[in-house]
């Protein structure tokens, strides 16, 4: 036998062995179903959400599916993205060509159990799913929640939770949540609506619908919530007429951040300034339905208690 004939051998070998020793993979989510595989998948295609909470835990997809242009997912930015296919750039799209390629061992997305459907919607899952199972974490009632549900996931997949970057960033968030915790018990009575503002309305949002939202309920915030939410706010949002932009009055607004175009479009509006918050310019950005990791948590939360130390909390009943 020549050597490179042993070298092949020596190689399948080793390869058998390491098969038979791989224990299985399996993952239960929230829709209801369960994912086993051979072995914990190495090769994964992730949705941006699901790649933003899962990159800072060590665990790199290779290929992502992005809701719009990649360099304006608010979830991917400051993440090395360097050696990963991107494969979709709008909501519902994928080349599945880019895809098939990947040669994927799974798809990771996140369960919306509003929507009863997997990030991306049901076009791309029908896509992927011909290529490899779906799975991955509910987009749940809360950040935190949806973090540790991923550390339980990437650990899962052979992430070491014990990296001392990891350990960092979830101190840097702690202090974070204590100063924002400070700003909203100095503040007593601060009225705060969170909206999203478009051309033909302004968008007000059911904290219920939002997992940050829900997270800052619970640490204080006083959030409107609006009378009912409605199919033109895709079971989100109550949609209001900008003449009633004043249905909700508010001390601070935040505005929806996933485009820089939203709060241009609340600015542009003459009856922006109808309501109180915004005569006053007390106005800041609510990082929405995107956060999945410490890092930027902590960085959305120092932005939002500079904007409550600034307010002046009288200006509502």
């Amino acid at each position: 036998m020549t050597l490179r004939a042993l070298a092949l051998a020596a190689l399948s070998s080793l390869a058998l062995a390491a098969a038979a020793h791989a224990e299985p993979w399996t993952y239960t989510d929230e829709s209801g179903q369960t994912v086993t595989l051979d072995a914990a998948p190495q090769r994964i295609i992730a949705s941006q959400d699901a790649a933003a909470g899962l990159i800072p835990l060590g665990i790199r997809p290779v290929g992502i599916y992005a809701d719009g242009p990649i360099a304006d997912a608010k979830a991917l930015q400051g993440l090395d993205l360097t050696g990963i296919e991107i494969i979709g750039q709008a909501w519902g799209e994928v080349d599945i060509e880019k895809a098939a390629a990947l040669n994927p061992d799974l798809v990771l997305a996140e369960w919306w159990d509003r929507n009863a459907t997997w990030s991306g919607g049901e076009d791309v899952v029908t896509l992927l799913t011909q290529l490899a199972p779906i799975t991955g974490v509910t987009a749940g009632d809360s950040i935190l929640g949806m973090i540790e549900d991923y550390e339980t996931l990437a650990a899962s997949l052979g992430a070491d939770l014990a990296q001392p970057s990891i350990a960092a960033e979830k101190a840097a968030f702690e202090t974070a949540l204590t100063d924002f915790k400070a700003a909203i018990s100095a503040k007593p009575g601060l009225r705060v609506l969170a909206v999203y503002a478009g051309d033909d309305a302004l968008y007000v949002a059911d904290p219920a619908g939002a997992a940050e939202l829900l997270d800052m309920q619970s640490w204080g915030l006083d959030l409107v919530e609006p009378e009912g939410v409605d199919a033109a706010g895709n079971n989100y949002f109550e949609t209001v007429s900008w003449e009633n932009a004043d249905k909700y009055p508010a001390d601070l607004i935040l505005v929806d951040n996933r485009s820089p175009a939203t709060m241009k479009t609340a600015l542009a509006q003459p009856t922006w300034t109808l309501n109180p918050g915004a005569k006053a310019s007390q106005v800041a950005e609510w990082p929405a339905f995107w956060l999945r990791n410490y890092t930027h948590y902590a960085a959305a939360l120092t932005e939002l208690t500079k904007a409550i130390n600034a307010a002046n909390a009288d200006l509502t009943p």
